[in-house]
């Protein structure tokens, strides 16, 4: 039988603090990839507190292609006292539960989050990545490098999420195209890529029939996106404008 300095020890609060924040191009969740590496296009940039924004902090990293980021889940913060021992994963449609422990579902028992991400350079100080499923406005608490030879496991398996999910197809009206090449040059970032990225993992519920006459919205970097559904499997960028 435990002890009671045992259980109390087990019990026990840790504090974190942020070492930097994402700034990235998705400026809500909604639209954003359910796992990193599934929209390249997808840019952002870690940029670090004191004392860790010293070049000696990141001393080594030319020399590394991804990076472990550890994270808090800002906007999805458990209220005091709330347990969630089931959730509903997305990938299982939005209405069966299972267990926690078996998702990475946003809603943990703390607000942690764990990605790994290309990293493209370092630019004034900050770490430019890409690939990645992150809000902008991200709390960084620690940075790993990915390790090939003990990180990629050939034969691990997951039931749950065996195969990649099934892309949706992604067009775009002419206007939009236009707006999307304008955007693109403007910003000196991947418009287009990330949209077709981004959408073809069909953001919307799963258990969500498409609605021809409803318009949906996101917002990425300084942009809003609208587009249809004209069916299940196939969308319509409508346009491409200023947010």
């Amino acid at each position: 039988m435990a002890s009671d300095a045992e259980n109390h020890n087990s019990k026990q609060s840790y504090s974190l603090k942020s070492i930097g924040v994402v700034h990235s191009c998705f400026k809500e969740k909604f639209a954003i990839p359910r796992q990193p590496a599934l929209a390249p296009a997808a840019r952002g940039e870690i940029e670090l507190f004191p004392p860790y924004d010293d070049p000696l902090a990141i001393e080594g990293l030319e020399g590394i292609s991804h990076l472990w980021l550890s994270f808090i889940f800002h906007q999805a913060m458990p209220k005091e006292d709330e347990v969630r021992l089931r959730v509903r994963p997305p990938r299982l449609g939005g209405n069966k539960k299972i267990g926690v422990f078996a998702t990475r579902a946003t809603h943990r028992p703390n607000p942690l989050g764990l990605s790994v991400v290309k990293l493209d350079g370092i630019k004034n100080g900050r770490l430019q990545i890409s690939g990645i499923d992150l809000l902008d406005g991200t709390p960084i608490v620690d940075i790993k490098p990915y390790v090939p030879y003990a990180d990629s496991l050939p034969t691990a398996s997951n039931a749950i999420a065996a195969d990649s999910p099934e892309l949706s197809q992604v067009e775009f009206s002419p206007e939009a195209l236009i707006s999307a090449q304008e955007h693109a040059a403007r910003l000196d970032q991947p418009v287009k890529e990330l949209i077709e990225q981004m959408l073809a993992q069909d953001p919307k519920p799963a258990y969500q029939k498409p609605d021809p006459e409803r318009l949906y919205g996101v917002k990425i970097w300084d942009l809003e996106v609208k587009w249809r559904y004209l069916q299940q499997g196939c969308l319509t960028i409508i346009s491409i404008t200023l947010a």
